[in-house]
């Protein structure tokens, strides 16, 4: 049995209970979508090439997409508050490695280090939520929690724009410092520990974690280099065995008793499907902003802050329309919002190929924001619905975390493969690269309407639908 407590909302270890979750969460995921404003300055000071600004995005999710469900897993077993605490307090002296980086190469390393964090302190936050309030005041403290984190990741961009402006991008790494110990303070001092007693004698799956992490980074290795070197031996060498890697980690997974991936999941067409959406979808979205930002400001001459508030807009409607779309999609099913969606969102790409030197952000950059933005609103809550409908309520929560996981493997890939195959990033290559980009998120929507035909509703949702902003999935609790 889960150890549950029952703080009301409405007293004031309740709200801290919010705030620390909030802000650990908020931290994590604004780091995830702020560093993108920061390429461009990076690579100035470092003379780095777009290999080191992809890894730059790519260190993170490396290690946040191989170890996330290993640390949901770990807050189950060890007790949830204190995997919270150890992943802020990592992700926080990760952060001031980042801060005091000399090397593209040591900031790289830090950024992997803050993935580790992160992987700890994310998928713990919910659960903190969802075993510390009162079931009578559990959806509006989860609905609390989705209202103030969008908040942070819609402003992110343009916070992180405007310290780069008036100092340096060290500075949106310093920022976590004093977070960091706000919540590491309230931690301690407002929330109760909880843990699921029937995880402690279940060992945690670090061989699957290692064996996953491995063979991303093999993958990530070879498609990045490729993209510099060519198709040469150590490309060959890293990618069989990335292949041969992943491979390895399927079939640990079907014979551990207590696998972190439970492939029996995936016999489900419906959960499949919905995750092969998440795969392409997020894919052409993370390789997209990785590259538009970049282009805004080396290209067309947008300062930081402007390039942040260029793409504000797109979480802006995520924030307006999500709650909407989840219940358009309980009244007439998933199918349509799940093929519509990606559609949309690959007209939006489609126009960002028009985006060049002296372009308009009103007449060429903004439409297809607006349209791009429009797709992915209609996805993200749909998505999730699928996915945890899907599943049988006691995996509910695994579920959800594998769909992360997928979300974050589709950045990480989408970051080190769309370069490639567009060759570069810059120049006669962003068209491609967009072009490229919307396919993947057409391609995504076609694979919607083919493997969610069937009963037409999902449930009606029971809490709010929320989401992480549009460079992170949608986190679920059920």
């Amino acid at each position: 049995m889960a150890v549950v407590t029952d703080v009301r909302l409405g007293t004031a270890e309740g709200r801290w209970v919010v705030a620390a979750t909030v802000l650990g969460s908020g931290m994590a995921l604004l780091d995830s979508t702020v560093v993108n404003i920061a390429l461009p300055a990076i690579g100035d000071e470092f003379g780095a090439g777009l290999a080191g600004l992809q890894w730059t995005i790519d260190g993170y999710l490396l290690t946040l997409a191989a170890l996330i469900l290993l640390g949901g897993s770990l807050g189950d077993r060890f007790g949830r508050r204190l995997v919270f605490l150890i992943g802020t307090v990592w992700f926080a002296l990760a952060s001031l490695l980042c801060a005091v980086a000399p090397t593209i190469e040591v900031l790289v390393a830090s950024r992997a280090l803050q993935g580790v964090g992160a992987a700890l302190l994310t998928p713990v936050s919910l659960a903190i939520l969802q075993t510390t309030l009162a079931p009578e005041d559990r959806g509006r403290g989860i609905a609390a929690w989705s209202g103030l984190v969008g908040v942070a990741t819609a402003v992110g961009p343009a916070l992180g724009g405007w310290l780069i402006g008036a100092g340096s991008w060290r500075w949106i790494f310093a920022l976590n410092l004093p977070v960091a110990l706000a919540v590491v303070v309230i931690t301690l001092r407002y929330v109760p520990e909880s843990r699921d007693e029937a995880a402690a004698g279940q060992r945690p799956d670090l061989a699957g974690a290692l064996l996953g992490a491995v063979s991303l980074a093999a993958l990530t290795y070879g498609f990045i280099r490729w993209g510099e070197h060519g198709a040469d031996g150590p490309v060959v060498a890293s990618l069989v065995a990335g292949v041969l890697g992943l491979a390895g980690f399927v079939l640990l997974e079907h014979r551990l008793p207590h696998a972190m991936l439970p492939p029996g999941l995936f016999a489900n067409r419906r959960f499949t499907g919905a995750n092969l959406v998440t795969l392409g979808l997020y894919a052409a979205l993370s390789a997209s902003l990785f590259l538009l930002v970049v282009r805004l400001q080396n290209e067309l001459g947008y300062s930081p802050l402007a390039a942040g508030f260029a793409t504000l807009p797109i979480t802006l409607l995520m924030l307006a329309g999500s709650d909407l779309a989840g219940r358009l999609a309980a009244r007439i099913g998933p199918r349509l919002p799940l093929t519509v969606g990606p559609v949309v969102a690959g007209v939006g790409l489609a126009m960002f190929a028009r985006i060049g030197p002296g372009a308009d952000y009103w007449t060429l950059v903004l439409p297809g924001v607006l349209v791009f933005g429009l797709g992915i609103t209609l996805v993200v809550a749909p998505l999730t619905a699928t996915v945890l409908a899907s599943a049988d309520d006691e995996v509910a929560g695994v579920a959800s975390g594998v769909n992360n996981a997928v979300a974050r493997t589709a950045g990480l890939l989408g970051v080190a493969v769309v370069p490639l195959l567009a060759g570069g990033a810059s120049g006669s290559a962003f068209p491609v690269a967009m072009l490229i980009s919307a396919g993947l998120a057409v391609a995504s929507g076609v694979v919607g309407w083919a493997t969610l035909a069937g009963p037409h509703r999902i449930a009606e949702p029971t809490l709010p639908q929320y989401s992480c902003g549009a460079g992170a999935p949608q986190l679920a609790s059920r």
